[in-house]
């Protein structure tokens, strides 16, 4: 009886560990179109969620919460950005409609046809943009640490500065510290992961676009994730979009965050994104 007992037991360990695996396989695709391929980071199974970083940022920003969410059991795609990795396409001459395709190729290629778009910071324009443009392949929007509709001009320069690799660290940090972390949090942590070649490029495709084009994020539901110590989105603002918008929009805020969010709090990103997702209709 030990015996058995002990083979169902090491059975049962062996299933878990072959479905925590399952979760967390990670695998990279590339998507092309025309002159465009866009590299894609996989994790996990099943119904599709697309991650979109910050500016001038990587989606390996999101590692640990590709991971959570592939646990609960999704496909997470992590489309990373022309000019970094093997994402390749025209840099200049682009509006935020060519960003927004790169978003929809990698949905059409490897989502099944369908997912929930989040975009955190700047990627909320993406996000929202691609389900302006291609409302039938979106279930679902997420704005991550959206900015309001007008936010104070030295938060930009914060942004800047903070990934202006030739500014000494002691510079950046306290750009980090005034515009992406709470009080408390280790900021170093984002001296590394910049890209500032592709920053203007970003910077000008919204530019080239009217914000009333994109703002509206299309008609899907929308989930509305705030931090709580955003400076891009103050106390006074949280309730912009829901007024702007309705019942369309959910409101869920992060405590102990700001405009970082994403390396600040993980767990409760996951856990916002899940219970939200779970409400949406297939």
């Amino acid at each position: 009886m030990a015996v058995f007992s002990m083979k169902l037991l090491a059975a049962a360990i062996a299933l878990c560990i072959s479905g925590t695996a399952m979760a967390s396989e990670r695998r990279s695709e590339v998507v092309r179109y025309n002159d465009v391929q866009i590299d894609v980071v996989i994790d996990g199974r099943g119904p599709a969620i697309v991650l979109l970083p910050s500016l001038a940022r990587d989606s390996d920003d999101y590692d640990e919460v590709a991971e959570g969410l592939a646990a609960a059991g999704f496909s997470v795609l992590r489309p990373k950005p022309r000019g970094i990795g093997n994402s390749k396409g025209p840099m200049t001459g682009i509006t935020l409609h060519d960003f927004a395709r790169d978003i929809a190729e990698t949905v059409k290629a490897h989502g099944g046809g369908k997912a929930v778009i989040v975009g955190h910071a700047y990627g909320n324009w993406v996000a929202r943009m691609t389900a302006t443009d291609y409302p039938g392949l979106v279930r679902g929007v997420v704005i991550a640490a959206a900015a309001s509709k007008q936010y104070p001009p030295e938060l930009s320069t914060a942004v800047t500065n903070a990934g202006n690799l030739s500014l000494p660290d002691e510079k950046r940090l306290e750009a980090l510290r005034f515009a992406f972390f709470a009080p408390g949090h280790d900021a170093t942590v984002w001296l590394k992961g910049w890209h500032p070649d592709i920053r203007d490029s970003q910077r000008a495709a919204v530019a080239a676009v009217k914000q009333s084009d994109w703002w509206a994020g299309g008609t899907a539901p929308l989930l509305e994730l705030q931090a709580a110590n955003d400076p891009f989105k103050p106390e006074s603002k949280r309730n912009e979009m829901k007024d702007e918008f309705g019942q369309r929009v959910t409101i869920a805020v992060i405590p102990n965050a700001s405009h970082a969010l994403i390396p600040e709090q993980p767990k409760a990103v996951v856990d916002a994104l899940v219970q939200w997702i779970k409400t949406l209709p297939q």
